[in-house]
């Protein structure tokens, strides 16, 4: 396996990549009409963006990218960080790739320089996520406006 950076040619990829996840794994725990709403969002265009101010990481297996995992500043924050687009392929889930993720992001700057991260987390990966110290942010436990978990975790 080998772990590299983003670059603005992978975008297409990526996408395809999480979209797949989305429909096939995150399908398990949420509607087909919230899947699809967040599939539309879902671009090279928005990709790239995300990677213009997160580190951006992409975990290859024979040259194809099987996950994904950023990290970068909460809202321009110097001390607290969040994690985003976190996927792994379906194809690799229970092997030990999500940890590696995990492990990944937590060595990264963002994350050793923040005092509090966040993950914006999907119902599927809420329990994932816990298993790294990763809790309700504020102790809620509800799903926000936007559908999704609020996770943190203090260092």
């Amino acid at each position: 396996m080998k772990i590299r950076m983003f670059e603005t040619k992978d975008a297409q990829e990526v996408c395809d990549l999480i979209i797949h996840t989305l429909r096939t794994t995150n399908i398990k725990d949420e509607s087909i009409e919230e899947i699809e709403k967040v599939v539309r969002t879902i671009t090279p265009e928005s990709i790239i963006e995300r990677a213009s101010f997160t580190n951006f990481y992409l975990f290859e297996d024979n040259f194809k990218i099987i996950a994904t995992g950023a990290i970068g500043p909460y809202w321009g924050s110097e001390t607290e960080s969040s994690l985003f687009t976190i996927f792994v392929s379906p194809e690799y889930q229970g092997r030990g790739i999500g940890k590696l993720i995990i492990e990944t992001l937590e060595n990264d700057y963002y994350f050793k320089s923040a005092k509090r991260i966040e993950i914006p987390a999907s119902v599927t990966a809420v329990q994932f996520y816990r298993k790294y110290g990763y809790d309700f942010k504020d102790g809620i436990k509800e799903k926000d406006d936007e559908g999704i978990h609020r996770m943190e975790k203090f260092r």
